[in-house]
């Protein structure tokens, strides 16, 4: 089936999410976190994904603005960095991510090609069309799908229901890609066709899905699509 929507998870997959700390990091006057940045940012990660899973299992949702604060504060406390300044800033620079480098081109050569695009996210609403605009891609994307519709986050089936709700296209015509592996197999579950853009060269999870191609960044998606995967 010819490819006619391409579908992006948004952390980690168009934006940086180790931007953030890495920026603070660099700022005068943090030389304790710049020691430790890089663990911190990891840490960070993991619990905010943990907390959206426990989450969706529990049937106890929130916005995914109040797990990435929570995600946050269990990580400074784990590295003893637990500074109200320090956690007001990594804050505030959330909402400012920066997009990957190859990004901006890729989008807008799927849209010369004649594709739609969208973001499908945990994120909320506010935080996505923060990053969007700090990115500067909105015209290069369709839509922004956020769980917030749903009020459960990926990986349940009723997230990427939205991607067929919103362009009423089959599963089989969508190219779904993802920075989480999980996420990736778990669309190629659903009946997408899956990209897992393994930019920390990880091993593949041990699901009963796999994504149909792991790639290490964003470059060949528009070649990809356009040849059907």
């Amino acid at each position: 089936m010819k490819i006619t929507t391409c579908v992006f998870d948004a952390y980690g997959t168009l934006f940086d999410v180790a931007a953030a700390a890495r920026q603070a990091a660099a700022e005068p006057g943090r030389e304790a976190f710049a020691a430790k940045w890089p663990e911190l940012a990891a840490t960070w990660r993991l619990k905010q994904l943990q907390y959206t899973w426990l989450r969706a299992t529990a049937g106890v949702h929130t916005d995914f603005w109040t797990v990435t604060q929570d995600g946050l504060d269990f990580a400074l406390e784990a590295h003893g960095l637990a500074e109200p300044a320090l956690r007001a800033r990594l804050l505030a620079l959330y909402w400012e991510l920066s997009a990957y480098p190859e990004v901006p081109a890729m989008l807008a050569a799927l849209k010369r090609a004649g594709l739609a695009t969208a973001i499908l996210s945990n994120g909320s609403p506010a935080m996505l069309a923060g990053a969007v605009e700090s990115a500067g891609i909105g015209d290069r994307l369709d839509a922004v799908l956020s769980v917030e519709s749903v009020g459960i986050f990926k990986p349940a089936p009723a997230v990427y229901d939205l991607v067929g709700r919103r362009f009423g296209c089959p599963a089989g015509a969508v190219l779904f890609v993802s920075s989480n592996g999980w996420d990736a197999a778990a669309a190629s579950g659903y009946g997408f066709r899956s990209v897992w853009v393994n930019r920390a060269k990880e091993p593949v999870d041990r699901l009963p899905w796999r994504p149909e191609r792991v790639l290490s960044d964003l470059t060949t998606i528009p070649e990809i699509a356009q040849a059907g995967l």
